[in-house]
């Protein structure tokens, strides 16, 4: 028997679709690695290479982002029609997975791992259901180190990727990650992080830990990081920008190899922060945040939601000067995006403000919602602006072109993002 694992393509022409660094997707290697040993396992990622329609498997499991849910429909109706049964996951089935199931046979709804067996045994029986949903939230004690053999061949830029904590205690409106993963913070014993790092560490000296919030636990985290200490890694990860407030915490990071922390900016308005329900983010200390990232070797790749209810078309400029200023080594602008599942696409839906329902364009670079102070043409030529301003040579030089640690990823991202900008527009 054998599972087709398939990460749907981003389209091209868009940011994402055009980005030149690739990395492996975690979930799906997680589902390969509590896959009973009777089935063999094979991925295909169309980000790096061509739908494998000639696969021999007998079941086809497909994991999708709402703006890759169209082209995971597309797959389902080939393998389907190739008599394949076709199982989705992810993010979108998840939040509506009542449309799923009018593409595919089977939705998991929710955390895969403890579903995902009994789906197979029922496939095998010839009992399979149409919903598999886990009854609790997933035990991180028994979670697996990742199957890391699906990605042997593929041409990722690195593999070395790894969750150590699931969920996030906040709840902020535009995210999804709670109503996937939920509010309960849920940690990995330390001990079975520190084995998987000693076995990425045969490979390369670089790590990235996919988790929302790394250092939600202080205790928990500052033994991560004083054990990982010496083993020589550089890594990278998220942390929220109230991270910087607690120098000692900080420090502790840094010293533990962190050269880079995705970092949720979200808004320079207070009021748009409060609103979101980014409770922590004080715009006023955003500034010496950012040193004191810097100041332990940890450079930023910093995220501003663009179109929020206070936002007016003065934004962009304010942003990118605020960027600059404050030397983020890299950032993204996301306009903001009503994914289903979310706080704030049920406030737009009451407002009768959604515009389109064309999950393509959900990719966080395409207007689809009335905004409040300003129109729709000018979030969608600030954003276009903003990025093009922000990777433009001058704001390069102007942010990165000083010694630091981590200028070794962030040269490298920068001109990567530049590029893809580039091909989009093309």
């Amino acid at each position: 028997m054998k599972v087709l694992f398939v990460s749907p393509g981003w389209p091209k022409g868009r940011l994402w679709g055009e980005l030149g660094f690739k990395f492996p997707s975690l979930a799906l290697a997680a589902l390969a690695s509590v896959t009973p040993d009777e089935w063999e396992t094979e991925l295909c990622d169309e980000n790096i290479e061509p739908l494998a329609i000639d696969s021999n498997a007998d079941i086809v499991a497909i994991t999708a982002m709402t703006p890759q849910a169209f082209r995971a429909y597309e797959i389902a109706e080939i393998f389907r029609k190739a008599g394949k049964k076709v199982v989705m996951g992810g993010f979108h089935a998840s939040n509506i997975h009542e449309e799923a199931l009018q593409y595919v046979d089977s939705v998991i709804i929710g955390e895969g791992e403890t579903a995902w067996p009994n789906l197979l045994k029922d496939f095998k029986e010839g009992t399979l259901q149409k919903i598999y949903r886990s009854e609790t939230l997933l035990d991180m004690a028994t979670l697996l180190p990742p199957k890391r053999t699906i990605f042997k061949g593929k041409k990722y830029l690195f593999t070395n990727t790894l969750q150590t904590t699931r969920g996030c205690p906040f709840d902020c409106e535009f995210c999804s990650v709670t109503s996937f993963y939920g509010r309960k913070y849920r940690e990995r014993p330390v001990e079975n992080v520190l084995a998987e790092l000693q076995e990425l560490r045969k490979k390369n000296s670089f790590a990235f830990f996919v988790d929302d919030n790394l250092v939600a636990d202080r205790e928990y985290a500052i033994k991560l990081f004083s054990d990982m200490k010496g083993m020589g890694f550089k890594w990278l990860s998220h942390s929220p920008i109230d991270f910087a407030e607690d120098r000692e915490f900080v420090k502790a990071a840094g010293e533990a190899g962190c050269i880079g922390m995705f970092v949720g900016f979200e808004s320079l308005n207070q009021e748009s922060l409060n609103a979101m329900g980014k409770v922590t983010n004080r715009a006023d200390n955003f500034m010496e945040n950012a040193k004191i990232f810097r100041d332990n070797g940890i450079g930023i790749l910093g995220s501003f939601v663009m179109g929020n209810d206070g936002d007016t078309p003065d934004i962009f400029e304010k942003t990118l000067h605020f960027c600059e200023t404050a030397r983020l080594e890299a950032a993204i602008f996301p306009i903001l995006t009503p994914y289903p599942g979310t706080k704030i696409r049920k406030k737009l839906e009451d407002e009768n403000r959604i515009t389109s329902n064309n999950w393509d364009d959900y990719d966080m670079e395409h207007v689809t919602f009335r905004p409040k102070n300003m129109t729709e043409y000018d979030l969608q030529s600030g954003y276009d602006l903003l990025c093009n301003s922000f990777y433009s040579f001058r704001s390069m030089y102007r942010r990165i072109f000083k010694l630091h640690r981590s200028l070794q990823i962030f040269v490298p991202m920068n001109i990567g993002f530049r590029n893809a900008m580039k091909r989009k527009t093309r």
